[in-house]
């Protein structure tokens, strides 16, 4: 007997079908995840094309720049433009804001094409990240800079495990994983668990001592807790909280003993890492906060490489480090 699955754009035709909304966004998903797939291409081949070293670039962000990272942005870039659907695109690897079809596009894309990209090297993980806003359809749009809360959509590829997590707005959030046809299949709706035997604590233990005082002493505190897994990229690290619960955080650092290293915004962007992350986790049964306590969903962008310090997972982890963050102010 052959067993079939639910195959991804059967489930997001489903979806819109269900909710009387139009086609038009499964065309830009289409180009998404022929671009998701492109990419895997390019990682598992890129030892045999000599793809995984450095572009001797820098970009905006003043790092340097992958081969695969500037791979990575031409391919999503291209099948973007393909659908004639996006207005607007924000990339990790783009100084500026990328202009498309800006006279009848419908929707911004804000993408980092490669997060985690110093794993490519070695083999790991790593992943495409995006989040979806839609045009003003009642009237002129202006092209302001989206927060988080007005997505109608985020989601992730992790590469080359073939894993792909979609959240729809106020429709959940859910795991696809790709086939033998190289099609993403079996939708399974995630929430985080409640069990807290499952949960974990993912941060960068080096530096711990260079984050403020009290989440200093937070962490060690819960540290005891929950088990504790860091694999170095933010969506690595993110796709195990999902799973099994508890709470990522990379919060700002403001003791380093260089203090040209001192980062008090924060260092991963709001836009296309920290607002995806929190789409993604409030439609699994999350929250998010910044360095602030304020909900990063809430955060409306001023730049568009902007950058924020985060926490996210599970509720009641949140709230807990919300109080703490609170009593500074």
């Amino acid at each position: 007997m052959i067993q079939f699955e639910q195959t991804f754009m059967n489930f997001l035709l489903a979806h819109q079908e269900k909710y009387n909304r139009t086609y038009h966004f499964l065309v830009l998903m289409d180009a998404i995840t022929s671009a998701a797939k492109h990419i895997q291409h390019y990682y598992l081949t890129g030892a045999l094309k000599g793809n995984l070293g450095f572009a001797n670039e820098i970009n905006v962000q003043g790092e340097d720049v992958m081969r695969m990272d500037q791979i990575a942005h031409d391919i999503t870039i291209h099948y973007l433009k393909t659908t004639n659907r996006v207005i607007s695109a924000v990339s990790e690897e783009s100084d500026d804001i990328i202009p498309m079809n800006t006279e009848s596009g419908r929707y911004f894309v804000y993408f980092d094409p490669l997060d985690g990209s110093s794993n490519v090297a070695h083999g790991l993980p790593v992943a495409f990240l995006f989040g979806i806003a839609k045009r003003n359809l009642n009237g002129p749009e202006d092209g302001h800079l989206r927060a988080g809360k007005d997505y109608i959509a985020a989601g992730m590829f992790v590469i080359p495990t073939g894993t792909f997590t979609l959240a729809l707005k106020e429709a959940g959030t859910w795991r696809f994983h790709i086939d033998d046809t190289m099609n993403y299949v079996k939708p399974v709706r995630m929430m985080l668990p409640e069990d807290k035997k499952s949960w974990e604590l993912s941060f960068n233990a080096a530096n711990k001592y260079s984050y403020a005082h009290d989440v200093q002493v937070w962490a060690s505190e819960n540290m005891k807790k929950y088990a504790f897994r860091y694999l170095g990229a933010l969506a690595g690290d993110f796709h195990r909280i999902l799973s099994n619960g508890g709470m990522f955080m990379y919060p700002a650092i403001v003791n380093h003993t260089n203090p040209e290293k001192n980062r008090p915004e924060g260092k991963l962007r709001l836009m296309y890492e920290a607002s995806v992350v929190s789409f993604m986790c409030r439609e699994a049964g999350g929250d998010s906060v910044d360095e602030t306590g304020t909900s990063i969903l809430d955060i409306q962008p001023k730049t568009h490489h902007q950058r924020t310090g985060l926490y996210v997972g599970s509720k009641p982890l949140i709230k807990e480090i919300k109080e703490v963050l609170k009593l500074r102010k």
